[in-house]
């Protein structure tokens, strides 16, 4: 199994400051459309499938791997990828929360399997290291921030 974890802070001194609001309706928007937050061309297709007053899903292609997400909504909190079908099995997790001195926080977390792989085989480390790098989730937070900031300045949230 993989467990991977990073937090950043929401509002560094050198950026624009953002609204837990804000984020939220950034976290929620590529929830329902990562085409707006990943690299051009990483995910070729994004679409809503199914809503409930629980949950959406999800049909994606990303990097060439077609996946169904059953995706809860926290408002203002959390947003939870439950991985129906794909390369991985298992959760992922976005939480917005405030740290000790009050200053609000970014969090990916994730518990996640390679279907078909062994468990914590070559495959699944060569994939923690992955997400564990400075080009892993880490960064993937920082750009969902970048481009929530773009997305804010524009008048689009």
């Amino acid at each position: 199994m993989i467990y991977s974890t990073a937090t950043i802070p929401v509002n560094p001194a050198v950026e624009t400051t953002l609204t837990r609001e804000q984020v939220w309706k950034g976290l929620e928007l590529k929830a329902r459309d990562a085409r707006l937050f990943l690299p051009p061309g990483l995910c070729t297709r994004c679409d809503v499938t199914e809503e409930s007053e629980t949950h959406f899903v999800r049909e994606v292609t990303i990097a060439g791997a077609d996946l169904r997400e059953i995706i809860t909504l926290e408002p203002l909190k959390k947003v939870t990828f439950f991985q129906a079908t794909g390369p991985r099995e298992g959760a992922i997790v976005n939480e917005l929360f405030e740290d000790e001195a009050g200053e609000l926080q970014l969090r990916f977390y994730c518990y996640i399997g390679l279907r078909g792989k062994k468990p914590d085989g070559p495959e699944e480390q060569a994939e923690q290291e992955q997400f564990d790098s400075d080009n892993g989730y880490k960064a993937a937070l920082t750009s969902t921030l970048k481009r929530t900031r773009e997305l804010v300045a524009e008048g689009k949230l």
